[in-house]
C-alpha cells in the first residue's frame, strides 16, 4: 500500500530546492541499486526552478547521467522546439547542460514529428515506447486538481492504456499527449508539487478525499509524496 507523505515549506524557492535535493537523491539510491534511473519530469514554473537548482547541486556530481532515462508526463502537441513545450523548457533549464544518453531521453512526439498532427498516432508510438516501472514520476497540480493533462471531468480520465491524446483541453492548446491515470499509478512514487494561493483549494480538496480532482487520484506504488509550500498547502487539513 503507498504511503503518503506530505512535505511543507515556507515558499516556492525552498520548494524547489527541496524537490531538486530529493531529485537527485532518489536518483542516486536508484544508480547505487541497479545502475540505472528512471525519471517521468513535468512542466511549470516549479518544474523549471527545479532543474535549475539540480544543475547547481554539488551531489548532483553523483549522478552518472548516461544511465538516467527521462520522460515526461504530458506534453503539449506542438512543433519541436516550440517554447511551449515542456520538453522545451527542461532542455533549456538543465538537460542541455547534461552529458545524458540520447536514446535514454524520451521526449513525447511533436505535432510535427513522423506523426503529423495525428494525436492518436503520437500517443500511441510514445505508450509503445515506455518501459516501467519509473523511479519518480513529478507532477504539477494545476488550479483545477487536474495532473498531467488529466482534467477533472475530461473523458480521458476514464483511459486504461498507457498515453492517450487529449482533445478539447481546457486549457491551452486543446490538444495534448498524456500519460493515462494507470501508468502514473505504475511509477514506484508519485511527486505533487504546488505552489502558491492559486493551488491552495485544489490540493485542499485533494488531499482531503474529494475525488473529482485527479490528484486525489495520483498515487505510487510505495510512496506518495505531497511536495508543497506554505500557501498551497494552507487547506491540507
Amino acid at each position: 500500500m503507498s504511503k503518503t507523505l506530505v512535505v511543507v515549506v515556507p515558499d516556492a524557492d525552498v520548494l524547489a530546492a527541496t524537490v531538486a535535493s530529493r531529485l537527485v537523491a532518489k536518483i542516486v539510491d536508484a544508480q547505487a541499486e541497479r545502475g540505472a534511473a528512471s525519471v517521468v519530469l513535468t512542466g511549470g514554473r516549479i518544474a523549471a526552478k527545479v532543474l535549475r537548482t539540480v544543475n547547481d547541486l554539488p551531489e548532483a556530481r553523483a549522478i552518472d547521467w548516461s544511465h538516467v532515462d527521462l520522460w515526461w508526463g504530458d506534453e503539449r502537441f506542438l512543433p519541436a522546439g516550440d517554447p511551449e513545450r515542456n520538453e522545451t523548457q527542461a532542455r533549456a533549464a538543465l538537460l542541455d547542460a547534461l552529458p545524458l544518453d540520447p536514446a535514454r531521453v524520451h521526449p513525447m512526439p511533436a505535432s510535427d514529428g513522423p506523426d503529423g498532427d495525428n494525436a492518436e498516432a503520437a500517443a500511441a508510438r510514445y505508450a509503445a515506447e515506455i518501459r516501467l516501472p519509473f523511479d519518480v514520476l513529478m507532477l504539477g497540480v494545476g488550479e483545477d486538481g487536474h495532473v498531467a493533462s488529466l482534467f477533472p471531468e475530461h473523458p480521458v480520465l476514464n483511459e486504461t492504456g498507457t498515453a492517450v491524446a487529449v482533445h478539447n483541453s481546457p486549457k491551452p492548446p486543446p490538444i495534448r499527449i498524456s500519460l493515462t491515470m494507470p501508468t502514473i499509478q505504475a511509477a514506484d512514487e508519485v511527486w505533487l508539487i504546488a505552489a502558491g494561493p492559486d493551488k491552495t483549494d485544489a490540493v485542499g480538496a485533494a488531499l482531503n478525499g474529494d475525488h473529482t480532482k485527479p490528484a486525489a487520484h495520483a498515487t505510487g506504488q510505495s510512496r506518495t509524496c505531497w511536495l508543497l509550500d506554505e500557501a498551497a498547502a494552507a487547506k491540507r487539513y
